[in-house]
């Protein structure tokens, strides 16, 4: 039997290794067969097909017909995805369980300690990293938007206002529950109006059009700068400076501050 490569890797997304696959994939083509006759069809060596027909019996896709020589049958594949996604989801609801006590446990608290103790030891200048990939960009700065206790100012490109709104709206809202002043530097346009408004529920938006910069600044004290223009570069390839110095970053802030007046 010929599977092409292609179909055999989609089939990981059922949480299959390269064995399973094949396997599933010629009991599948067979119905009900030994494991002799579909490690020969799938070319799979026959001392693992066993253990590979045992893992695929344990996880749903297969059950074991009793008898001599034992013969396996499939499960319908419909029936297979119900039972992964059943899977995924008690798995996840318990990881996300376990997260939840380690957050309200010790265990937190104690790692927070051990945090705070390494932070007083490390020199200013060490306090410092380059975040590349745009998705980890945007993680970096969720997390630096959303402890902010007393001012965040961030000026933006058009296309990147448009993403700040999607992806950091629930950060922004953390940041003025805190009772973080916000203020967003960007060129408005039609194309921006309605995240405009779905900024404006927690920051002061101006238009500042003469000015590409992408850069924000946290509590005085934490600065995010980008070194690249989100027109030409592609998302993953972006790259971001991160810097815990209250000396740039209150200089940068004093700058944004002179911009924004003039925009008054």
């Amino acid at each position: 039997m010929i599977i092409q490569k292609e179909f055999l890797h989609k089939l990981k997304d059922f949480g299959l290794n390269s064995y399973e696959s094949k396997l599933w994939a010629a009991l599948l083509s067979r119905g009900v067969s030994t494991a002799g006759e579909l490690s020969d069809i799938a070319n799979v060596p026959r001392s693992r097909s066993y253990d590979v027909l045992e893992s695929l019996e344990k996880k749903g896709f297969i059950i074991m017909k009793l008898g001599k020589p034992i013969k396996y049958l499939a499960v319908p594949p419909q029936e297979v995805l119900e039972r992964v996604k059943k899977k995924i989801k008690e798995e996840a609801e318990k990881q996300s369980n376990l997260l939840e006590s380690i957050k309200e446990g010790e265990l937190l608290t104690e790692l927070g300690n051990l945090h705070k103790q390494g932070i007083e030891l490390v020199e200013p200048t060490d306090l410092t990293g380059a975040v590349k990939g745009r998705n980890n960009i945007y993680n970096h700065l969720y997390a630096m938007i959303k402890d902010a206790k007393e001012s965040v100012v961030l000026m933006t490109t058009e296309e990147g206002l448009i993403r700040k709104a999607e992806i950091l709206h629930a950060a922004f809202e953390k940041a003025k529950k805190n009772g973080a002043k916000i203020k967003i530097a960007a060129p408005l346009t039609k194309k921006t109006e309605e995240v405009v408004k779905i900024l404006s529920k927690f920051a002061t938006v101006k238009h500042v059009d003469d000015i590409k910069a992408r850069f924000c600044v946290i509590d005085g004290k934490e600065v995010a700068f980008f070194l690249l223009d989100d027109k030409e570069i592609h998302p993953t390839y972006d790259v971001g400076v991160w810097a815990n110095t209250p000396f740039f970053a209150n200089a940068l802030d004093k700058i944004f501050t002179r911009v924004w007046k003039e925009y008054a």
